[in-house]
């Protein structure tokens, strides 16, 4: 039985999908925004990853058309619709929150000439760092395979998903936002090597622990496709080039990174990129086997807050807004904290005590100026609700 948030959430879709296209839709499916425990830009490095599924959902109302076009609208974005003949879809039109639920349609267009019909809603907040594109292209792919009755498995679905966000929408990201958005249960963390796909699901019960783990948005946003999030994709190829590996989690330690110091400022920058990748790959590594160990999570504060030091430091990804909340949250009792995501804006992250949640909520609000804030449950992936 469907929880009773799914089923109103279903609900809500539907009659606004009814209302906008004057018939009920052929189904509603979901998929969840996510917050990245630990491992931030391992993804394309051919790292490991530790994400869990939000609470938050986007949802997808859907049903084929027989005209040929693909219609989109979105409750987010009123007065922003979306009406394009399959025939006319190429990367950048429609450009906008349509080029994302466009890209993954653009991918099957000849299986389905009588067009479709979209309607999103969702409450996964944009631009904060917790992956709310991928959440919209994993509930649109969901939605897709389920009304074309395509044989089409979670790598598939993460495949379709990602491929709409790099080649449709332009945003060189990698598989962790869509794989977190799929492959996600409820009460764990997905511990995912991005190398050879392989994963499994790490128990993560904090709130048995006493803790909880909160999402503190810093106000400022970003845009993977127009940030600095590309340049440093190119760095890290740069950077795996010179070193002779064809990828940066093939360097199994920091030590075997000094070949990048050339005397040069390039020279210097590729190295601190590099030793972030290969630095935080380690910290996956550390946190997953402190959780496997039945380890107080407790412990895994310090390792959150180093990596939030390296993605300021050597990425540098961080901005001040996000360096006030982390320096705010730890100052007020938080055990560890970091920013999240790809950078250059969005959300941090900060393991608290479940009794001091508002405390430290009410700290970043009146010092580091970030008033919304909320506590994460590691909740369940990509789903038809209906």
């Amino acid at each position: 039985m469907s929880p009773p948030a799914d089923v109103e959430a279903a609900a809500r879709a539907a009659e606004a999908f009814t209302a906008r296209f004057g018939a009920a839709p052929e189904g509603v499916w979901a998929a969840p925004g996510r917050v990245n425990v630990i491992g931030e830009h391992t993804d394309y490095n051919g790292g490991h990853v530790l994400p869990v599924a939000l609470p938050h959902t986007v949802r997808a109302a859907a049903a084929r058309r027989d005209d040929g076009r693909l219609v989109l609208t979105s409750a987010q974005h009123p007065g922003a619709d979306a009406d394009v003949a399959l025939t006319d879809l190429v990367p950048g039109t429609p450009g906008g929150w349509a080029g994302y639920p466009a890209g993954v349609v653009d991918q099957v267009r000849a299986q389905v000439p009588g067009g479709l019909g979209l309607l999103v809603d969702g409450d996964v907040p944009a631009g904060s760092g917790l992956s709310s594109s991928a959440a919209l292209e994993c509930a649109v792919a969901l939605a897709v395979r389920d009304l074309l009755g395509l044989d089409w498995g979670p790598d598939d679905l993460v495949d379709v998903a990602r491929r709409a966000e790099n080649d449709f929408v332009g945003a060189p990201t990698g598989i962790l936002d869509q794989s977190a958005s799929v492959l996600c249960t409820a009460g764990h963390a997905l511990h995912l090597d991005t190398r050879d796909r392989t994963w499994e699901q790490v128990p993560l019960d904090l709130e048995g622990a006493g803790l909880a783990l909160l999402v503190v948005d810093s106000g400022t946003t970003h845009d993977h496709a127009e940030s600095g999030y590309g340049e440093r994709r190119r760095q890290c190829e740069e950077a795996a080039r010179r070193l002779g590996v064809g990828l940066l989690c093939d360097v199994p330690d920091a030590a075997g990174l000094a070949a990048l110091d050339d005397g040069t400022d390039e020279g210097a920058v590729l190295l601190r990129r590099a030793r972030h990748v290969v630095t935080e790959d380690a910290r996956v590594a550390e946190v997953v086997a402190l959780l496997r160990a039945g380890t107080d999570p407790r412990a895994i504060g310090p390792v959150l807050t180093a990596g939030h030091a390296s993605l300021r430091d050597d990425f540098e990804v961080s901005v001040p807004e996000l360096d006030a909340v982390v320096e705010v949250a730890l100052a007020a009792g938080a055990h560890g904290a970091r920013m999240v995501g790809g950078g250059f804006g969005g959300s941090a992250v900060a393991l608290v005590d479940a009794d001091a949640v508002d405390r430290v909520t009410a700290a970043v609000a009146e010092r580091a100026g970030a008033p919304r804030s909320h506590v994460v449950v590691p909740s369940a992936g990509a789903r038809r609700l209906s």
